[in-house]
């Protein structure tokens, strides 16, 4: 496993680099990337095998925490902060927590900012659900030649203003297949097909988790059904709180074998005392 110093100059060590993730450009080798989002899932991801991670920035102490050497990206959302100077000072407090890279939706002279002061910038590209409104809703992108040429274009504009990676979203995979050679920007592929340099996938939609979406996009495949086991730990959550509830109404609850008792003859001494108390002060 390499030997870095983060960001913080500690030496530490991490399962891929920023080299290594360069280096996946036609290896045909894919790794897979989740967004764990408590320490159960974060402790579930490393379990897995899961090989990358980007979660929100207040989590990178926990994943170092938990898992010192995974490669962790963090970042901000497009309305969370209105100035770059609140932006450059959020991105480098997220890299000395621990981050390997820096999310953003914001300008190319943001993230050209961003990454003239060292920091792998990662960015967006194909369907971006916050611009939804701007694009008639969700939907996918790059289906016709004159959008697919234009996903070409703002990538190789990130390109020019050093994006080190960006989420495809939702990406015709016909369009990642012809263009992620052509770049040096590492892809990650979110329903955008297997031309990616890593596959990621949420760890609701892996998991089959409820979603607070009706109909769940076509990319989120579930591989399990823990979404059946909260129904299921629900239901049993409901029953519990009713017998507890009917057996308090009936006088029942608590039980003798729930409650705390005196030792044998204690009792009576209490009640003689309490019999004699009389208050100190009258």
């Amino acid at each position: 496993m390499p030997r870095i110093y983060d960001f913080s100059r500690n030496p530490a060590e991490r399962n891929y680099t920023i080299k290594d993730l360069q280096s996946l450009k036609g290896s045909g080798r894919k790794l897979s990337m989740s967004n764990p989002a408590d320490n159960q899932q974060i402790k579930a991801c490393v379990e897995a095998g899961i090989d990358l991670f980007v979660v929100g920035t207040e989590q990178i102490r926990d994943v170092r925490q938990i898992t010192p050497k995974h490669f962790t990206g963090a970042g901000s959302t497009w309305a969370q902060f209105g100035s770059n100077e609140e932006i450059l000072a959020h991105a480098f407090e997220a890299m000395r927590e621990g981050a390997d890279m820096y999310y953003t939706l914001r300008s190319f002279e943001t993230m050209e900012m961003l990454s003239k002061e060292g920091i792998p910038v990662q960015s967006h590209i194909g369907l971006i659900p916050t611009f939804s409104h701007y694009c008639g809703g969700l939907r996918g992108w790059g289906r016709k030649a004159e959008e697919a040429l234009q996903i070409w274009e703002t990538l190789k504009r990130m390109e020019d203003v050093g994006v080190f990676a960006v989420e495809a979203e939702c990406i015709a995979e016909e369009v990642l297949e012809a263009i992620n050679e052509k770049t040096s920007i590492v892809t990650f592929s979110l329903g955008s097909g297997h031309a990616g340099d890593a596959i990621f996938s949420f760890v609701a939609d892996i998991c089959g988790e409820p979603s607070e979406e009706d109909k769940p996009p076509l990319h989120a495949h579930a591989f399990g059904k823990v979404g059946r086991l909260h129904k299921q730990i629900h239901e049993e959550r409901v029953a519990a709180l009713g017998e507890f509830h009917n057996e308090v109404t009936a006088g029942n609850f608590p039980y003798r074998s729930t409650n705390i008792k005196m030792r044998e003859g204690e009792k009576e001494k209490f009640l003689e005392a309490l019999d004699k108390w009389k208050p100190i002060h009258q």
